[in-house]
């Protein structure tokens, strides 16, 4: 069911990358809840130093992850482990100018020659892809880049509606990753795992999946699933990695042992686990990222025109 293929030398579980024939490990360290008030650049770095000594190999993060802390703070705790892991960042600039400086800014922070996965951020507007690939677009600054060896490989990510993301793949480019919800909610609206995810496995895009615990731990927090039952519905389904939000040691140890630990569920376990929140799911009161724009990128909602809501 997955392309679960061995475990590296850490013990963990490593899958492939969509057809980049990049091998990371299951979970991926999630650069942006890294970074909070109470949590120290050294404790960020700790955090994750760490979690790539225990054998996580796959990095996420943003350019505007607060104000660009978070890729300095993994900038830092990269010293002397860039090689040991694939780094990706996302843009948040749709015209060619702004996403060439943006790229230009997440290099030096990430102190690092090449960004190994560059996506675009938060697909989540019905223009998106429309600013992204007109002249003088994102896509413009992705495809220079490329091919002057400071990015390898360019994806999309998006959390607000499948049909968005579904535009993206229905233009004339071959994505090598997409970042996309994953989480045992979503089976019963706006799927990405029903409507998305197969598309991405059918054409051998790494499918990154994020908000197993509904993107600030809600899930558990307000619904009462448990961690391990979440991270494990998620990683049961055909994806590359699962990013994975860490924000304490409990947490690191946590995600730790679940991606170590993993066994897949079968399809009748899913199917409970999804039939069991049936109920709370199907208006996505849960799922904040699909209904609230309160959860969305103030960067993207200026970008689009929108007010600051209060």
């Amino acid at each position: 069911m997955t392309n679960q293929i061995a475990c590296n030398e850490a013990g963990m579980p490593v899958r492939f990358l969509g057809n980049t024939g990049l091998e990371v490990s299951i979970i991926g360290f999630g650069g942006g809840h890294s970074v909070r008030p109470d949590i120290d650049v050294q404790t960020t770095v700790r955090f994750i130093r760490e979690a790539i000594d225990n054998g996580v190999t796959f990095m996420d993060n943003a350019w505007e992850y607060h104000q660009g802390e978070a890729e300095r703070r993994m900038g830092q705790a990269l010293e002397g482990r860039r090689d040991r892991v694939a780094l990706m960042t996302k843009v948040c600039a749709r015209d060619r100018s702004t996403a060439e400086a943006q790229l230009h800014e997440s290099l030096a922070r990430l102190r690092t020659d090449v960004i190994d996965v560059w996506q675009f951020h938060e697909i989540n507007y019905d223009n998106d892809p429309e600013w992204v690939f007109r002249t003088e677009g994102a896509l413009e600054a992705a495809l220079a880049a490329r091919e002057a060896g400071k990015i390898r490989y360019i994806g999309f990510t998006g959390h607000k509606s499948p049909h968005i993301l579904q535009r993206m793949l229905d233009m004339d480019f071959a994505w090598d990753t997409c970042q996309l919800p994953i989480n045992v909610l979503d089976v019963h609206y706006r799927s990405f795992q029903k409507e998305i995810l197969p598309e991405l496995n059918r054409r051998n895009i790494g499918a990154i999946g994020m908000k197993s615990l509904g993107g600030r731990g809600q899930l558990v927090s307000d619904l009462g699933l448990t961690a391990q039952q979440c991270r494990r519905y998620a990683l049961s389904l055909p994806i590359s990695t699962l990013i994975c939000g860490i924000q304490s040691q409990e947490n690191l140890e946590q995600d730790l042992a679940i991606a170590r630990d993993f066994s897949p569920m079968s399809v009748t376990e899913r199917k409970a686990l999804a039939d069991s929140v049936y109920e709370e799911a199907g208006d996505g009161r849960y799922e904040w990222f699909k209904t609230m724009q309160t959860y969305d990128s103030p960067y993207h909602r200026e970008q689009h025109g929108f007010q600051e809501t209060g």
